[in-house]
């Protein structure tokens, strides 16, 4: 492995790479020459406008055996029926929702697009605005297959197998623990070993960043150093038919081509896919008392037009210390302006240990109350506060957005899973009031 994935590493950086089979390949000075070297087509990824501030501007110059205009014209494409963005398919709902871990498909040959499930989302793509979440539930590798996303980012967290993930740009290999960000426009082909499941965040607005520290200072949560970048890798492969599937608009596009669109030689820029590992995020927590928000635990933030305010967070609540004072520990009930979309990697979430199970999900929607249930309530008011660990074993996360989400059929329906009994976590809660202390 350590001969097949090789990465450069920080995030949002202005990379160099090239193929180390193919040294002196990128041009020198310029970005497009009259003649590439080795005879390749200079052809540059734009994900901003080009005249966006200097600050925010991302392209990157591939160049490449072919370009990547060389294709058969794009025609629908009727695989992956439940991967769509039709939010009016379903009646509103304020229920607190919670699925049973997702079934990933026993057999037959299904890969990761057409293992993809969308659970709930918001907005627009033509607007470019909106999120949304899904599910791949698959048991087989992309084969003469590549993907891409025309309508924003998607941010990949394995739950159940590793990815083998082939891009433009490189190799990336991706394991439960880490994640993978996938930016507009980019393909990738994904191979996998087994029966393999995760979760995917997309966003229309924008890219993902780092979120501002501000008083905590120039260091924590997610660091820069930690992210890592494929070094440029190709493959010269032509084939009978290679087909490129394309999501424009929330609908699903094939076009074939001969030949493997993985044959970027070198490249450069700032737009990139990047991988991270959750183990490397430096948690900021209280040390004196009471519960801090979960906005201290994100790791990337999507931002909106309006200041402070996520289109999409990416949160997670690792293992950590806790040692707060006359503090309830655990989260504080809570009616959020904000959409909760809850996923557990692996382990038991400390606030409803054993109903939420990994590969499974929960989603508050906005101003649903929500918060501990019974057991977790008694057993944090009760216990000695000590410090202790926290999250031992345990890796959930959440998704959070400032749309009101909207669940599909087949998140409501389809696939089964959802909990229609999931409020009655919360009705043992008992009356403690007492007029007198």
């Amino acid at each position: 492995m350590g001969e097949d994935y090789k990465y450069l590493t920080g995030f949002g950086s202005h990379f160099a790479t090239e193929d180390p089979r193919c040294p002196d390949t990128l041009p020198v000075g310029q970005n497009s020459p009259q003649k590439c070297p080795r005879g390749l087509y200079a052809e540059q990824l734009s994900g901003t406008a080009f005249t966006a501030p200097r600050l925010e501007n991302s392209r990157s110059w591939l160049y490449r055996i072919r370009p990547s205009v060389v294709h058969m014209p794009f025609i629908r494409y009727h695989g992956a029926p439940h991967f769509h963005d039709n939010w009016s398919e379903q009646p509103p709902d304020p229920n607190q929702m919670r699925w049973s871990p997702f079934d990933i498909p026993p057999g037959g040959s299904v890969d990761f697009v057409d293992g993809l499930h969308t659970v709930c989302g918001a907005g627009d793509a033509r607007g470019r605005h909106g999120v949304a979440v899904h599910m791949y539930l698959c048991n087989a590798s992309m084969n003469n297959r590549a993907f891409y996303n025309s309508d924003g980012d998607f941010l990949i967290v394995p739950q159940q197998g590793s990815l083998d993930i082939v891009t433009e740009f490189g190799r990336i290999h991706v394991a439960p623990n880490e994640i993978v960000v996938i930016q507009q426009g980019m393909r990738f082909s994904v191979a996998v070993s087994g029966p393999t499941r995760g979760y995917i965040l997309e966003v229309y607005d924008n890219h993902f960043r780092l979120p501002d520290l501000g008083p905590i200072g120039a260091n924590g949560l997610a660091n820069p150093r930690d992210f890592k970048t494929p070094v440029a890798w190709f493959e010269d492969r032509e084939v009978e038919t290679f087909r490129i599937i394309s999501k424009f608009q929330g609908a699903l596009f094939v076009a074939t081509q001969k030949h493997s669109p993985f044959d970027v030689v070198a490249w450069h820029g700032n737009y990139a896919p990047y991988k991270y590992n959750l183990a490397d995020f430096m948690v900021i927590n209280s040390v004196s008392f009471d519960h801090c928000d979960p906005s201290i635990f994100t790791v990337l933030t999507c931002p909106s037009h309006k200041s402070g305010t996520a289109i999409a967070d990416f949160v997670i609540f690792p293992p950590r210390w806790s040692v707060q004072e006359h503090t309830f520990r655990p989260p504080y009930y809570h009616r959020n302006c904000m959409s909760e979309f809850m996923g557990l990697i692996y382990g038991s979430y400390e606030a409803k240990e054993g109903a939420f199970r990994p590969g499974g999900a929960s989603l508050h929607s906005m101003m649903t109350p929500h918060g501990p249930d019974k057991n977790c309530f008694e057993g944090a008011s009760n216990a000695k506060l000590e410090p202790q660990r926290v999250a031992d074993g345990t890796q959930s996360f959440m998704f959070e957005s400032s749309l009101s989400m909207a669940v599909t059929k087949w998140g409501a329906e389809t696939c089964q899973k959802l909990d229609a009994k999931y409020y009655e976590c919360w009705q043992a809660l008992e009356k403690h009031f007492k007029i007198s202390n």
